[in-house]
């Protein structure tokens, strides 16, 4: 039989406020329950109002005691209409468990964002989005992220039911392997910024599989929405001809970014503001995790999208992101106005579906890598390098070659050292574009050629006329006096005295 209370109000008292780590937090209140041991699951509700300007998170304290088996959360909030151009009410959901809620601690066990309204985390299973584990008693945390509050407030309501019993025994999660067998060194093509319904996304990891194939893809990646839940659900859909990565997309306030090709497991924390100087840090995790840090859809206008962090710390950018849109223009024009720089340190693009559901087309646009085998180590290694160019299909090839007059030569990602007056032989090839695009070849200088997308470009310049020259495969255009969409570009390749 369970047990249930009646909701009780919690108020959001600033006095209640402090800071954990970097992000503010404001925290109610405890939820107290009796000893598990015997009876049926039990439920104790509360409910409370956010006033607008509310912290970033705010968090409910859960006594579990001994003798838990289960333990499960539902929410609602309510969602009044706002003034034109004033945004409404939305209020994201996650827990932590006895360790803890320290920034890049070991106590998190799940998030959910606005995906969903009920989870359960227990030892054998999980809701998606959590980790399944044993329920132990102490302290636990359900985190609740008001991501907009409207000018009315934000109310809510959250129940917790804790169901007693022994614990089930956690399974050992089977991850991806980090090789598959491939072509040895080829050009692979991937998709590396995906959801399935372990975030926000509506497809299971079965139907991105079967999509990634149709596609004609060779890897992709999973990057859930701030949680590795994911990470253990492929089994049986990896193959010969498909690599799976394992990642993270880390969604802060001030821009979103890809934990790419990290070690099966690992979550990364998102729950600091630019402001707050603690970026660099994770960072550094994701690379010690053996994977790269790439800002994603860095122009997006959507609330909290636009990155905010710098690029420093960046090993690539996602400078197209999902169907070509003007912030995708933006974010090319942004990127290429760093590349005169590239005498030293570049950061390469690439380009991912960010696919959540169906109409999204997994594979549009695609990263295609030159990498000596069809292994995580040597996929990231190519994109870290910049040795790949980025299309909207597996139908469409490019190719980019820098020949200087003594037959030695450069591609993409290279560097081609000649003299500041020695000549330099630009070629492009394009194959499998539409019979209306054209080609563009890029330098310092903006566009220097351009021409049908059916025939060869051919061009003779110096290191001294163009530091850098790239590939640029274009739609007509459908704006007057704008450039038409993307089909594909490349990275550049830098002429160098």
């Amino acid at each position: 039989m369970t047990e249930s209370t009646e909701p009780r109000e919690q108020h959001a008292s600033r006095r209640a406020l402090f800071t954990a780590g970097a992000a503010a937090v404001l925290t109610l209140a405890p939820m107290s329950f009796a000893r598990a041991e015997g009876g049926g699951p039990v439920t104790r509700t509360v409910r409370g109002t956010l006033p607008p300007g509310a912290p970033d998170f705010v968090h409910l304290p859960v006594e579990v005691p001994r003798g838990t088996r289960e333990l499960r959360v539902s929410y609602a909030y309510e969602r009044p209409p706002s003034p034109p151009g004033v945004p409404g009410n939305a209020l994201d959901i996650g827990l932590f468990d006895e360790r803890g809620t320290a920034l890049g601690g070991r106590g998190f066990r799940g998030w959910s964002g606005g995906a969903r309204s009920e989870f359960f985390v227990r030892g054998d299973a999980a809701t998606p989005g959590y980790l399944p584990g044993p329920v132990r008693a102490g302290v636990w945390h359900v985190a609740l992220a008001p991501y907009t509050v409207a000018p009315q407030g934000l109310s809510y309501e959250v129940a917790v039911t804790l169901v007693p019993g022994p614990a089930a025994r956690t399974p050992r999660p089977v991850y991806p392997p980090s090789r598959a067998k491939g072509r040895g060194r080829a050009w692979y093509r991937g998709d590396c910024h995906l959801h399935s319904v372990h975030s926000d996304g509506r497809r299971t990891p079965a139907e991105i599989a079967a999509l990634a194939r149709a596609a004609g893809l060779d890897f992709i990646t999973t990057t859930e929405h701030n949680t590795p839940s994911g990470h253990g659900s492929w089994s049986g859909l990896w193959g010969d001809d498909l690599l799976v990565l394992t990642g993270e997309e880390v969604t802060t306030r001030n821009g979103h970014v890809l934990a790419l090709g990290t070690d099966p497991g690992t979550h990364t924390d998102w729950r600091y503001r630019a402001r707050d100087n603690r970026f660099g840090r994770f960072a550094r995790e994701i690379r010690r995790a053996g994977g790269l840090v790439v800002p994603a859809h860095p122009h997006a206008t959507c609330l909290g999208c636009g990155w905010q962090f710098g690029f420093a710390e960046a090993d690539a950018v996602e400078v197209w992101n999902g169907p070509y849109t003007p912030d995708d223009e933006v974010s090319l024009q942004a990127w290429d106005k760093t590349l005169a720089a590239g005498a030293g340190r570049w950061t390469p693009a690439m380009g991912n579906s960010d696919a959540h559901r169906d109409p999204d087309r997994v594979g549009l646009p695609q990263t295609v890598v030159l990498a000596d085998s069809l292994s995580r180590a040597a996929i990231l290694e190519g994109i870290r390098a910049g040795r790949s160019y980025v299309a909207e299909s597996s139908g469409v090839e490019v190719g980019l070659t820098a020949t200087d007059a003594r037959g030695r030569g450069a591609t993409l990602g290279g560097r081609l050292v000649v003299a500041p007056d020695s000549p330099v032989v630009v070629r492009l090839r394009v194959s499998g574009a539409a019979s209306d695009c054209t080609v563009h070849l890029v330098t310092d200088q903006g566009t220097v050629r351009s021409g049908p997308a059916g025939a060869p470009l051919e061009w003779t310049t110096t290191s001294s006329y163009a530091s850098y020259i790239r590939a640029e495969l274009r739609h007509p255009p459908t704006v007057p006096g704008l450039p038409g969409p993307l089909a594909a570009f490349t990275n550049p390749i830098f002429l160098t005295s």
